[in-house]
């Protein structure tokens, strides 16, 4: 009997902590996943749901159209539909962001680890490396090794651009991360049982680094993104795919601006504002969810049961009110 309740205890305990986890999330963390997440979906059904393909000329027409119900964002010069180039472009835009941030966590994690684990001669080598890195001028370099490849490229040596000149600073606050978990007492009693150095940094350190890495790829995510919108911007992007920065290329380029075609280029520069502002609540949030000290400040500006009384649930005192005595009963 007892063997038949005990998976089922064990599955209700693992699902209330998971239960607990997303109560105790901050809400930002909430909103920012959630815009994230619709627009996740979006770049991986988008090309499903495009009622046209971006490259076909729909109208013929050489004018932009506004608005209407065959095109519900309009057309670009040549009859391009705005819809279809979004959808499209948005998945372009959210799988360039994710090659970038997983190859710079990955270099991240292993140089920034390695360096405070290790230490001495190898730590002093690594952080040279990761100080170089951090100094050197990303947008100039990106501007230069990226007007050297091909238009038609594609994604992945953009990305790898990216995540080349973009990993040093989450290398740098993973190493200091790691030096202070390195003298934990636990540290210490997993040496003296006689854990080998990868087990020791792949059950003991890195799970204590969890929120942190998740951090640092939000905010990988987050520079790709924005950089390489910017950088398509310019002109500085592959014109294999469709891209939100390159939807705003083209408008530029082809006088959408200036024509007041708003609804060429207001659509990919809201996706991407609203796209950035998730990321930046969502790391907001992560790190919140990961910080002790924020915690605590949350917690007090909601009033926990640790939180001391704000100035606006005190009564205030008045000069009417009649001044308080305390009344003394005499000494036996």
């Amino acid at each position: 009997m007892a063997t038949a309740v005990t998976p089922l205890v064990e599955s209700t305990a693992l699902v209330a902590r998971r239960g607990d986890f997303f109560r105790r999330m901050p809400p930002k963390a909430k909103i920012g996943g959630g815009i994230l997440v619709l627009f996740v979906l979006l770049a991986i059904f988008g090309p499903v749901l495009a009622p046209y393909n971006p490259d076909d000329t729909i109208n013929g027409s050489t004018s932009a159209l506004a608005p209407s119900l065959h095109h519900l964002l309009g057309t670009a010069y040549g009859g391009g539909d705005v819809l279809s180039q979004l959808l499209y472009g948005l998945r372009g835009t959210v799988e360039l962001g994710v090659i970038t941030a997983t190859i710079a966590s990955i270099l991240s994690v292993g140089i920034g680890v390695s360096a405070g684990f290790l230490g001495g001669a190898a730590d002093e080598v690594l952080s040279l490396v990761m100080n170089v890195f951090i100094v050197l001028p990303a947008l100039p370099l990106l501007i230069i090794v990226l007007g050297f490849l091909p238009k038609g490229s594609g994604v992945l040596p953009t990305a790898v651009v990216l995540s080349a000149l973009g990993w040093s600073w989450g290398a740098r606050v993973i190493r200091a991360q790691t030096l202070t978990l390195r003298g934990r007492d636990f540290i210490a009693a997993a040496r003296e049982t006689g854990e080998r150095t990868w087990r020791l940094v792949a059950f003991e350190l890195l799970p204590n680094e969890v929120s942190l890495i998740a951090a640092n790829f939000v905010g990988t995510f987050l520079y790709a993104i924005l950089t390489s919108v910017a950088l398509a911007f310019i002109g500085l992007v592959t014109f294999s795919s469709w891209s939100l920065g390159l939807m705003l290329y083209w408008a530029q380029s082809e006088g959408g601006f200036s024509t007041g075609a708003w609804w060429w280029y207001v659509p990919p520069g809201l996706v991407a504002a609203l796209l950035g502002m998730s990321l930046v609540l969502l790391n907001f949030g992560l790190d919140e969810l990961g910080n002790p000290r924020l915690r605590e400040a949350t917690v007090r500006r909601k009033g926990g049961p640790d939180s001391k009384p704000s100035r606006r649930r005190r009564q205030p005192w008045r000069p009417t009110d009649p001044t308080p005595v305390e009344r003394l009963e005499p000494s036996s």
